[in-house]
């Protein structure tokens, strides 16, 4: 992996901690994330009136890629409605590259060196070593199922889009037409759910959840992109390191509680990247 291509995936990395904390900063998580998916369908539409139509070949990938990005974000809302960003947030994202790394070692072509397995295994390791809190902290476990079942999607739609990207040509389009799926999915989804109180009113609301879903876009599209270009699984790992700056977030503006571990685990993951530049 370039350089550059290392910086991209790190800006990637904030963005997306970025939006994950203005929904969990919501009031009503399963409002902000409707917002989020609503605007970015709209953004992606915006980009696919303009193009031609990705490769027949892709269209399997962006079906499989919308639901398992819909269930992700399910599972996600359902975690923050029970934990701290800074205990979910980990456990959601900490998984998911030791999966795809593992996976990924059986059915895809990447040429990875061994230094980069550790590296991702360190990742993975710290991210994790960032919730142990639930587990002695006393605080709730009810949020573990659900922070887990996200990252078996993430993992899930990592490895989807990488390859899917791959196939289609053309990454940002790719992205582009993924959100549109995902958006007219779970969509419909919440409707079912809630009817159109799924929809908030709350202009601020949708100031926000905009605001979100322009990161998360942004975010996406530049990590789907660099998996057409480098490892999936080493750039799903370096990706995951938006846990350190989601931890930052909630530390300073949520006012979640520091302790010696999480500068430990902050310890592990830095080393973990090290290692994939080495």
């Amino acid at each position: 992996m370039s350089f550059g291509i290392f910086l991209a995936v790190m800006f990637a990395a904030v963005l997306h901690a970025s939006w994950n904390a203005i929904i969990k900063f919501g009031h009503n998580k399963l409002q902000g994330m409707m917002v989020l998916s609503v605007s970015q369908g709209l953004m992606g539409l915006a980009i696919v009136v303009v193009y031609p139509l990705p490769r027949v070949e892709a269209w399997g990938w962006l079906l499989a890629s919308g639901i398992l990005h819909t269930l992700y974000k399910v599972f996600l809302t359902f975690a923050y409605q029970r934990g701290d960003l800074s205990r979910v947030y980990p456990i959601a994202r900490g998984t998911a590259p030791m999966l795809v790394a593992l996976i990924g070692a059986y059915f895809l072509d990447d040429e990875m060196r061994g230094t980069d397995y550790v590296g991702i295994f360190l990742v993975g390791c710290g991210i994790l070593l960032m919730a142990r809190g639930v587990f002695t902290n006393g605080e709730s476990r009810a949020l573990i199922p659900f922070a887990l079942a996200s990252a078996m999607a993430t993992a899930g739609y990592s490895l989807v889009d990488g390859v899917g990207a791959r196939i289609s040509g053309d990454a940002w389009l790719y992205v582009a037409w993924l959100f549109v799926l995902d958006g007219v999915i779970f969509l419909t989804l919440g409707l079912l759910h809630s009817g159109h109180h799924v929809l908030s009113k709350n202009t601020k609301a949708w100031g926000l959840g905009t605001v979100a879903g322009a990161a998360s876009f942004g975010a996406y599209a530049i990590a789907v992109w660099a998996m057409t270009v480098a490892p999936i699984a080493l750039v799903t790992a370096l990706r995951e390191t938006s846990v350190l700056f989601a931890v930052v977030i909630g530390l300073v503006f949520f006012r979640e509680k520091a302790d010696r571990g999480k500068l430990v685990a902050a310890a592990v993951i830095a080393c973990g990247i090290a290692l994939t530049r080495i």
